[in-house]
C-alpha cells in the first residue's frame, strides 16, 4: 500500500549509474519527510508540529528537511494539494465521460455515489479539517485548498452538464447553479457530519442511499421531462 505522500515524490527521468543511486536516496528522504510530516500533522495539527519533530520521525538531519522544504508552510502545502489532486483528478476525468451518456438516469446516480465516496476519504476529510483549522495561519493554504477542490470540481460539473444541456438531456440554463445544486444535495449532510463528529459518521450504506437521493432530486428539477419542448443549448466556450 502507497503512502499518503507517495506520489508526490516522483523524480522524472531515470539516471543511471551513481546518479541513480544518490537520486533514490534523495526520493527516500524526500518520501520519508513528507511521510513523518503528514502523521504528524494529522495528530499534532499544523500549529503542534515542529520542523524538529519532523526531521526526528523521518531520521533525517534538520538541515536535509530545509533542504527539501524551505519551511513548515511549504512542506503542508505540498502534501495538502498533491492529497487532494489524488483523490480529486479521477472523478473529475470521468466527468467528461458523463458528459456524453445517453444513459444519464442510471449513470448519474453512480457519479454521485463516486463523487460521494471521493470527499469522504478519510485523509481527504483529515486534511479538510486541518486546513479549515489553520485557515487563519495560512490563509493562501486556504484559499488553495477551495479553488483545487471544491470549486474546481464545481466548475468541472457545470461544464458537464452544459453539455449534457446543450444535448437536450437536461434543462441547466445555468449550469454554474446546477452544479451547485448537484455537489450540495449529495455532499451536503455527510460532508457536515464529518467535519464535527469523524471521518465515518454514516455507513455505506447511508452514504449509497444519499448519493441516490441525491441524484434522483436533482434528475427532478434538471432532467428534460418526455415531450418537453427544447432547443438544445450551445455548449460553452473553454475559459
Amino acid at each position: 500500500m502507497t503512502s499518503a505522500s507517495d506520489e508526490l515524490t516522483a523524480t522524472p527521468g531515470r539516471p543511471r549509474g551513481p546518479e541513480l543511486a544518490d537520486g533514490s536516496r534523495t526520493a527516500r528522504k524526500r518520501t520519508a519527510i513528507t511521510d513523518a510530516a503528514t502523521e504528524l500533522f494529522l495528530r499534532h495539527g499544523y500549529l503542534g508540529t515542529s520542523m524538529d519533530q519532523i526531521a526526528a520521525l523521518a531520521a533525517v538531519s534538520k538541515p536535509t528537511v530545509y533542504k527539501h522544504f524551505p519551511d513548515k508552510e511549504q512542506l503542508f502545502t505540498e502534501i495538502v494539494l498533491g492529497a487532494l489532486d489524488r483523490a480529486g483528478n479521477p472523478f473529475r476525468a470521468e466527468l467528461a465521460a458523463l458528459a456524453e451518456t445517453s444513459q444519464l438516469e442510471q449513470d448519474l446516480p453512480q457519479a454521485a455515489a463516486r463523487y460521494l465516496a471521493t470527499v469522504m476519504q478519510p485523509l481527504v476529510l483529515q486534511l479538510r479539517r486541518l486546513v479549515i483549522g489553520a485557515s487563519h495561519q495560512l490563509p493562501e493554504l486556504a484559499r488553495a485548498y477551495y479553488d483545487s477542490a471544491p470549486d474546481q470540481t464545481i466548475r468541472a460539473l457545470a461544464e458537464c452538464f452544459a453539455r449534457l444541456a446543450a444535448r437536450g438531456l437536461l434543462t441547466a440554463d445555468d449550469p454554474d447553479v446546477a452544479a451547485a445544486h448537484f455537489a450540495f444535495l449529495v455532499l451536503g449532510r455527510a460532508l457536515d457530519k464529518s467535519l464535527f463528529c469523524g471521518d465515518q459518521p454514516f455507513s455505506p450504506a447511508e452514504l449509497a442511499a444519499q448519493a441516490s437521493a441525491g441524484a434522483s432530486a436533482f434528475l427532478a428539477a434538471y432532467a428534460r421531462q418526455p415531450g418537453q419542448q427544447r432547443e438544445p443549448r450551445q455548449p460553452r466556450e473553454a475559459g
